[in-house]
């Protein structure tokens, strides 16, 4: 193929908050057939709504065609491979935002300590009942503490799954209890949207507020905004019905977790929370993140007097000289 299609516009993409939260696919080849993603296996060939996708899930015996990646990352989807019963991130396609206007504000706000602060408080008072104003980072990660083993506690009681502590190993999924099981994979899932939403408005999974030095640091912030109504009573759910089933075969586990938080996340339109809650955390916007600033594809030239000025210029010496069109860019 010599040059392929042209790249999408930010308008022909559907939003992160319009699209479809996750697919899972394994065993088959992932293709690409004009502008559309395929995946082939021994049953034939669908193809796939990849810009309807805020993640597409890459499972055992999966492959990739170097045109699959092209489409995947032109549609702002995330990829995310998934090891043998366990989730990994390894890449993410490109944000479909446009605008640096959500990276920019979390970078001025994490670099700050108060900023940083008042940003944590507000994470956390998004889960709290009470006010946490003037509350340390040491009060805030106790309260949290209590908050989640208050939890854990009560959806034990309610489903009757036993409970002793969260407990996991990432090298080895099947090493821990049904409950524990049950927990990794959903919060995966959850982990899988959540960075798909950050990446897709632009901003750094990197720089997070209240965890700090992982790239994926911003990701378990926002994820924990959600477990408390979406993956924890998910997961003693997702134990109880297999228990009550009589059967106790818990050999899918982590199927059943991941599609019981994929109805979940739709129920709770959790996307389009996601995306109104960074935007109030960031730039204190009430609204959704996709005024005709947040999706303009325009390149600015940085000033230290006026912050931006015009990108695409060729400006001469003298300021007061009329400004001529540089060729257009790549």
């Amino acid at each position: 193929m010599n040059g392929g299609l042209p790249p999408s516009t930010p308008r022909q993409l559907a939003r992160v908050t319009d699209r479809v939260s996750f697919l899972y696919l394994e065993h088959c080849t992932l293709g690409r057939d004009g502008g559309a993603l395929t995946a082939t296996d021994e049953s034939g060939v669908i193809h796939v709504p990849v810009a309807a996708l805020s993640v597409l899930m890459l499972g055992p015996g999966t492959r990739l065609t170097h045109q699959a990646v092209a489409v995947v990352a032109d549609a702002g989807c995330s990829l995310v491979w998934v090891g043998e019963e366990g989730v990994r991130y390894y890449a993410h396609g490109r944000s479909i935002a446009r605008s640096t206007r959500l990276l920019e504000a979390q970078a001025k706000k994490v670099s700050n300590t108060r900023s940083r602060l008042a940003v944590a408080r507000e994470m956390y008072a998004m889960r709290f009942s009470d006010d946490t104003t003037g509350l340390t980072m040491q009060q805030l990660r106790g309260k949290e503490g209590a908050r989640v083993r208050q939890i854990y506690r009560k959806c034990s009681e309610s489903t009757g799954v036993a409970w002793k502590r969260r407990t996991y190993d990432p090298n080895n999924f099947s090493g821990g209890d049904p409950i524990n099981q049950a927990l990794s994979a959903a919060h995966s899932a959850l982990y899988g949207l959540s960075h798909a939403v950050i990446t897709a408005l632009g901003c750094s999974p990197g720089l997070g507020f209240v965890h700090t030095g992982h790239d994926r640091s911003f990701v378990y912030d926002v994820a924990d905004l959600y477990k408390a109504e979406c993956t924890i009573p998910i997961a003693f759910n997702v134990v109880k019905k297999i228990q009550d089933d009589g059967t106790a075969d818990f050999a899918d586990i982590a199927g059943i977790t991941r599609r019981a938080v994929r109805d979940r996340i739709k129920e709770l339109r959790l996307p389009e929370q996601m995306a109104h809650d960074l935007a109030v955390l960031l730039v204190g916007d009430r609204e959704q993140p996709d005024d005709g600033e947040f999706w303009a594809d325009v390149v600015q030239l940085w000033d230290e007097k006026d912050h931006s000025v015009v990108g695409g210029m060729n400006y001469s010496d003298d300021a007061a000289d009329h400004a001529v069109e540089s060729p257009d860019r790549p």
